[in-house]
């Protein structure tokens, strides 16, 4: 008996779909990139994400779900983009000397994006407590006192961050 790979199922209509929102999708992405490239960019992700995801969903809901994708697909980009930038900027004050690698720099780039995404994917108060821990210097009670929480809650927030960094390091 062989084993048969079967493909991925995909969402029934999922040409439907692109045909029919396409245009609209990439509109709505021009309007808010000024960028036609990369809205044509953020479109084709977005129908990327939909097919990957499987998520089954109401033809009513079609627009408003595109729209919810596309545009945490545009706060990641010009997310990645400002951290870009404040990296560049860093490195421009370096004596030429001192300067990475190309290699280097792509991997601390790289290195930076993920734990940009991943210090966004925390809520909020485990983020605050986390950078003013490790940014500020901050010991737990004087979080505590800041945030307007316990202690008991500032150590659950950065076990919580401390297993996110762990996550990035390491894998999942």
């Amino acid at each position: 008996m062989t084993d048969v790979v079967q493909p991925a199922p995909r969402h029934p209509d999922i040409a439907g779909l692109y045909t029919g929102h396409h245009q609209w999708l990439l509109g709505w992405l021009r309007r808010r990139t000024h960028d036609a490239e990369l809205a044509a960019d953020l479109a084709q992700d977005t129908f990327v994400r939909v097919m990957v995801s499987r998520r089954s969903f109401y033809l009513e809901e079609v627009r408003a779900l595109l729209a919810t994708i596309a545009r945490g697909l545009v706060i990641d980009h010009f997310r990645r983009c400002a951290l870009e930038a404040s990296f560049l900027e860093m490195l421009a004050q370096l004596p030429p000397e001192h300067l990475p690698s190309p290699e280097a720099q792509l991997l601390v780039l790289e290195t930076l994006n993920e734990i940009d995404a991943m210090l966004a994917a925390l809520p909020a108060k485990v983020r605050s407590a986390f950078l003013l821990s490790q940014l500020d210097g901050l010991g737990y009670a004087e979080i505590a006192e800041r945030l307007q929480v316990s202690l008991s809650s500032v150590q659950q927030y950065m076990k919580r961050a401390f297993t996110a960094c762990y996550s990035v390091q390491y894998g999942r």
